[in-house]
């Protein structure tokens, strides 16, 4: 099923894609799509949502089970305690992405923005993986409490910075695999920097596999770079701040 998103207001794009679900629709390609809000939020089961275009704000927010193509870039807060599924975005995306996920998986091929990951956490048996294909802003993996990120610098250009200040603050829980170098000094005070042993390359080159078939990355290439890891060094990272 094909809908035409031009001009088509937020609301009314949503209740059409909802819509075509209910009906029994496994596969929908959206077209034109230029900035409309809120595709994908809550959506149950298993149907594939292919977007061309920009998609607006909130993309898969609270999303449990679907799978969205974005054959374009993508805005701020996408995935936002999205609770099963899997995102890739073939291009570059916003801030605040994975805000409090707690499983499935969102890949973005291109460079990502501040706060990605904050508060991501694990539900249950569920563990939520963000991959970005290339550069991150500040506060990545800020307020961690579980699940994988993994950030890949790829196609970045000499002397850009690889990922912003505050990397890990507050973090107290999960895994974030860089591929290159960062400087303890931009980190959290709460995170350790760790090479990686043999159970964390199984771990990382599953995700890294499945990110390079969905976005087109070499995954030899990707590969070939050097990996850290780090992780939070007390599951409560400001326990003694406070009184009781």
């Amino acid at each position: 099923m094909t809908i035409d998103a031009k001009g088509v207001y937020y609301r009314e794009l949503n209740e059409q894609i909802r819509a075509a679900i209910a009906g029994g629709e496994t596969e929908i390609v959206l077209d034109n799509v230029n900035g409309q809000r809120y595709i994908g939020d809550g959506v149950q089961g298993k149907a594939k949502i292919t977007i061309n275009g920009v998609p607006g704000n909130d993309l898969a927010a609270f999303m449990d089970g679907p799978t969205l193509v974005v054959n374009g870039n993508a805005q701020d807060g996408v995935a936002n305690t999205m609770n099963e599924g899997k995102i890739v975005v073939n291009g570059n995306a916003g801030d605040v992405l994975g805000y409090g996920m707690r499983g499935g998986k969102l890949y973005i091929k291109g460079d990502v923005g501040y706060r990605v990951g904050i508060h991501m956490k694990g539900y249950k048996e569920n563990m939520p993986v963000v991959i970005a294909g290339g550069t991150a802003g500040d506060f990545f993996g800020e307020y961690m409490a579980g699940g994988v990120l993994v950030l890949l610098g790829m196609g970045r250009e000499e002397g850009a910075p690889l990922v912003g200040d505050y990397l890990g603050t507050g973090m107290h829980g999960g895994s974030i695999y860089i591929r290159g170098e960062v400087d303890i000094r931009n980190c959290g005070a709460e995170v350790g920097i760790l090479d990686l042993d043999d159970k964390d390359m199984k771990e990382l080159s599953g995700y890294v596999r499945e990110f390079c078939e969905d976005t087109g990355h070499d995954f030899d290439e990707v590969m070939s770079g050097k990996f850290i890891k780090l992780y939070p060094k007390s599951s409560r990272p400001y326990g003694r701040l406070y009184a009781y």
